[in-house]
């Protein structure tokens, strides 16, 4: 009678619609879940790829607040091992099908993986997510540097009071 429990992770940096379509094929991929979600701290995510925009702060903030989210797992490991999902009671974990690579920085004992959930594929605990194509914070960032060369975003942040922000 208990719910099921699947945990997604990310960084979701600048949240968006597509982080939470992604969350909500998770939320209603069985009648009664419990979904849980790692976010990884800044400091975690500069380790492992690229600073984010948003505070670990913010992120936790941002994704707390998505009516798809039952709890929030702050400060997430990079890679997830078993004895996380054994510790959350994990029943799948939810994430697109790409196969992402671990590193031997991220601590998967000996080097690199070449996919971080192919332990939880093997169990039959993977539940695969679609991406939204065309949508994803890299396309975000790569439309604000369009508008700041195209489109005159000095004089916008000047209207705004944020002039000392604009590009020399």
């Amino acid at each position: 009678n208990r719910p099921v429990r699947i945990y997604a992770d990310g960084v979701y940096d600048l949240f968006h619609y597509a982080h939470a379509l992604q969350l909500r094929q998770a939320k209603l991929a069985f009648p009664h879940v419990h979904l849980i979600v790692g976010v990884c701290s800044s400091a975690n995510c500069a380790q492992h790829k690229n600073e984010p925009m948003l505070t670990s702060a913010e992120r936790y903030e941002a994704v707390r607040n998505c009516r798809w989210v039952d709890e929030v797992l702050e400060d997430a490991p990079w890679v997830i091992d078993q004895a996380l999902i054994d510790k959350l009671k994990v029943d799948y974990v939810a994430h697109d099908e790409d196969p992402y690579a671990g590193s031997a920085a991220a601590g998967g004992g000996g080097g690199a993986s070449k996919d971080i959930y192919a332990f939880v594929k093997e169990q039959g605990k993977f539940l695969p997510t679609r991406r939204t194509p065309g949508v994803s914070t890299s396309d975000l960032l790569a439309r604000i540097v369009d508008i700041y060369r195209h489109h005159g975003l000095d004089q916008k942040l000047e209207k705004i009071g944020k002039a000392a922000l604009a590009f020399e």
